[in-house]
């Protein structure tokens, strides 16, 4: 590296197949306004691309009149590129900019101003603004963006905590790096490289003194696709193993060093700022990790190392970004070897209805003794159960839920204390003082109002029309007439667009057994359903948006859906009309079909009153001790789907030879779809669709010559039954002539699963359909082990397929036509082994589910005890 500097900025980026993303960055910085270009150096190292990327970098040198230096070598990760770039930079201030990233036109000439008015500085942090990969849109939505709140300042980190970790975004002086002979460290992999690199700059400083130049927007690319390295990094086990230990770790650990004691709060905040990424991203349903069996085992045993490093009251403090409370509770107590427990019960909700109110206490370690009291008297749970808070597949955290009798003078001893009552989980401190109730305070909220109406008109005045919307409905369900007509209604619903599910056939069943319950169903006019449905129930069968539809919901005792998709469950022409009040509905989830993966992330934070379950198992991983979810036996209640009843008849009406489908129907798989279209957002299955390993799987038993020859054989149709997602790609399949594509439109769903000769599935409930009939399965799961790690629907639950499963698992084509034929050589029935199973699973095939769910939902509304 030179001693002596010939530009202003020198900007370093490490090029990898962002061919597509270059001319955005490098019309960023050509567009660069209020600095001469020839003071800005740009130091680009192509690391060994597979795309047009070196080409491009080229062509710029060649006709910029910055100062471009194009470097290539073989590909060994953005560090060691980085490093290399450095080895040529000779500017003043050092940054390392992302190349599928943009620079706004002032950026250089903000930064070097502030840099100049402040020579003191030994670091230039610029803020993380968002540009929508799929719109084109840049907005100030990064949770880093509260650093920046205010005027451009300068900041000593050792006195404020503050911290900073970007080094995409921050500028680093050039002869800091020189007297430091600081690089990044090219093990550090796939993240993290840039709060390690960071951390040592500053600590190795004379001064942490740092500028946070707000004004000057770093606009960080969203890629749509989800090909970013941070995005992929998730299913890495470097993420869960190289990172911590030589990352984090050494990060915390040059911090200590550096005091003679405790690291720094600014470089814990770095670290805990990674970490809450960590549990962000596991707390998301769906999504893959590479943090299961030895990988989560180890990245466990780093946590705890880590723990060792991190203050509490730095943890109790941290506010920079989300970090729900379980989350801090884990780092301040579930991470440590002591026995930990609340000092609060938190009531967390009441149900002046049931006559119950729920409270929850937390600990880690053994169970304390909990006893619940009311003027002195003992109060037993009518409901409880154990939950376990599970990261990274180790149990980290516990707590104890119990509904209670509501009584005056609840108190909650928790061994052998008090434990003071609360309604929510301690948190970190207020960021601002409380509101002033005076003129000041008054005029602050008139001018905080005035500026959000301001920046955003358009919602604003939106929230307003839905409150005014909301005063007129709620004058309009107390007059005669509405109160006549939807008064105590029970509103019924499967999805916007569909109809044929649990929700359709508990509405007949009301319909035609209980007309005393007034009950209603609405559906998107535009579905495939309506007519059929309107032909059928009349008027019973309302709008999904009408203004019927909003006095329904206004005056409803009962909401009850087959799915808990937020328009479903909270619809935002409803819930902003409410004005921030609960809806005054009960909500009944029917469910779509029999869980047996862990989706708990994705149910729990759903406000549900009634549960549908089907199986023992079932039953038990939801409201039993020792799971994840929130539910208790309060929630969830043992019934049945209400489709059973429907589909039982329809098997019970049918012959021998009516079962002739072999029917193929494979669940979908996140991954299969392309990137967000920029605009309109639309999005469409990947272009190379067809030669992904799914569609080589299933599009290679369709094809099966195997498979014809004993579907002919034996007097069998083949079907395939797509996922929604695939029709779109359907012409495009050239399926042999004897497949048929099905659908599930027109009310036939039982009717397909009543006439199957054999379900050829992969992970799918509608097993669970077929079985309830005692109709052959096989599973197959060629990308078993990616699913294993939570990438399709959710992380693994009490199910198994082999030990649980009503049919063969197989792993190949081969396989799997070999698994159909040795059922249709057995006249397409299960197995005595899996025969068995079916009957051990399903206790309640009687037909009477309809009937079990409705008095569920009745009970709704009576006290519990």
């Amino acid at each position: 590296m030179t001693r002596h500097s010939t530009y202003d900025i020198c900007v370093v980026t490490a090029v990898h197949d962002v061919a597509r993303y270059l001319p955005d960055f490098i019309a960023s910085l050509e567009g660069q306004r209020g600095v001469p270009l020839d003071r800005i150096q740009v130091v680009a190292v192509d690391d060994g691309s597979n795309d047009d990327s070196l080409a491009v970098l080229e062509r710029w040198a060649a006709r910029s009149a910055l100062g471009v230096t194009v470097l290539t070598k073989p590909n060994g990760g953005q560090a060691s590129a980085r490093n290399l770039g450095l080895e040529h930079a000779a500017g003043e201030w050092v940054t390392f900019t992302d190349p599928d990233d943009t620079l706004a036109p002032d950026w250089c000439a903000r930064v070097l101003a502030f840099a100049g008015a402040h020579p003191g500085l030994e670091l230039v942090a610029t803020p993380y603004w968002i540009l929508d990969d799929a719109t084109g849109r840049v907005t100030n939505t990064h949770p880093t963006r509260r650093r920046f709140a205010g005027p451009d300042r300068v900041e000593d980190l050792d006195e404020t905590g503050t911290f900073f970790g970007s080094a995409n975004a921050g500028l680093f002086r050039r002869d800091r790096l020189v007297e430091q002979g600081l690089r990044f460290d090219e093990r550090i992999r796939p993240n993290f490289e840039d709060g390690h690199f960071t951390a040592l700059y500053l600590l190795g400083c004379p001064t942490r003194r740092v500028g946070f130049v707000g004004s000057a927007h770093y606009r960080y690319r969203r890629r749509s696709d989800g090909t970013s390295t941070l995005q992929q990094s998730l299913v890495q086990p470097a993420r869960y193993t190289t990172v911590p230990r030589l990352g984090l770790l050494p990060t915390l650990e040059a911090g200590a060093a550096a005091t003679g004691g405790r690291p720094p709060a600014w470089v814990q905040n770095i670290v805990l700022y990674e970490l809450s990424w960590y549990f962000t991203f596991e707390s998301q349903d769906g999504r893959p990790s590479a943090a299961v069996g030895e990988v989560g085992e180890e990245f466990v045993g780093l946590l705890r190392q880590i723990r060792t490093l991190l203050d509490d009251d730095v943890i109790a403090r941290w506010d920079a970004r989300e970090l729900w409370p379980q989350w801090r509770q884990i780092l301040r107590h579930g991470l440590l070897d002591e026995p930990w427990h609340s000092p609060n019960a938190v009531v967390e909700q009441a149900d002046c209805e049931q006559g119950l109110v729920k409270v929850v206490t937390r600990f880690t370690g053994a169970e304390p003794q909990t006893s619940y009291l009311a003027g002195g008297a003992q109060l037993t749970p009518v409901h409880t159960k154990l939950r376990t808070h599970v990261y990274f597949g180790a149990t980290l955290l516990r707590e104890r839920i119990s509904w209670l009798p509501q009584r005056a003078g609840l108190t909650v001893r928790v061994a052998g204390v008090e434990a003071e009552p609360a309604r929510a989980w301690e948190g970190p401190p207020p960021r601002r003082p409380a509101r002033s109730s005076g003129p000041r305070g008054a005029l602050r909220r008139l001018g905080s109002v005035a500026g959000t109406l301001h920046a955003e008109p358009r919602r604003v005045l939106g929230a307003v029309r839905a409150r005014v919307r909301g005063a007129v409905l709620t004058r309009l369900v107390r007059t005669a007439p509405v109160r006549a007509r939807y008064a105590d209604a029970w509103v019924l619903m499967d999805r916007l667009r569909n109809a044929d599910d649990n929700a359709e056939r508990l509405f007949e069943y009301l319909r035609e057994n209980r007309p005393d319950v007034n009950a209603w169903f609405v559906l998107d006019p535009g579905s495939h359903d309506w007519a059929r449905m309107r032909t059928a129930h009349g008027e019973r069968v309302v709008a999904y948006g009408s203004r019927r539809w909003q006095l329904l919901m206004f005056s409803c005792r009962h909401l009850i859906s087959s799915h808990v998709d937020v328009p479903i469950h909270r619809p935002r022409k409803i819930m902003w009309a409410l004005g921030g009040r609960e809806p005054q509905w009960r909500f009944t989830f029917l469910q779509h079909g029999v869980i047996k993966d862990d989706v708990s992330a994705w149910l729990n934070p759903k406000a549900m009153d009634l549960f549908v379950t089907s199986t023992q198992p079932e039953q038990d991983s939801i409201a039993g001790d020792r799971t994840p979810y929130v539910f208790t036996t309060r929630e969830a209640r043992l019934t049945g789907l209400p489709r059973f009843d429907r589909l039982r008849a329809i098997a019970a009406s049918l012959t021998p030879a009516d079962r002739d489908l072999v029917l193929v129907a494979p669940t979908w798989r996140s991954g299969l779809m392309g990137p967000f279209a920029p605009v309109t957002g639309d999005r469409k299955v990947r272009a190379d669709f067809l030669d992904t390993e799914y569609a080589k799987a299933w599009l290679g038993v369709l094809r099966s010559p195997d498979l014809a020859a004993l579907a002919r054989e034996h007097g069998l149709r083949i079907g395939f039954l797509p996922h929604p997602q695939l029709q779109q790609v359907l012409p495009t399949l050239d399926l042999p002539p004897y497949v048929e594509p099905l659908t599930f439109a027109g009310g036939g769903a039982q009717r397909l699963f009543a006439s199957a000769a054999a379900l050829v599935t992969d992970y799918s409930s509608m097993a669970f359909n077929a079985a309830y009939v005692d109709r052959p399965v096989v599973y197959f799961q060629f990308d078993r082990d990616l699913v294993r790690a939570g990438g399709h629907l959710g992380r693994a639950g009490y199910f198994d397929y082999e030990r649980d499963g009503f049919g063969p698992v197989t792993l190949t084509v081969d396989q799997t036509v070999a698994a159909v034929a040795e059922i249709a050589a057995r006249g397409c029935t299960p197995s005595e082994e899996y025969l068995k199973r079916i009957e051990e699973t399903f206790v309640l095939r009687d037909g009477r589910c309809c009937e079990r769910v409705t008095t569920a939902i009745e009970a709704l509304t009576r006290p519990a005890c």
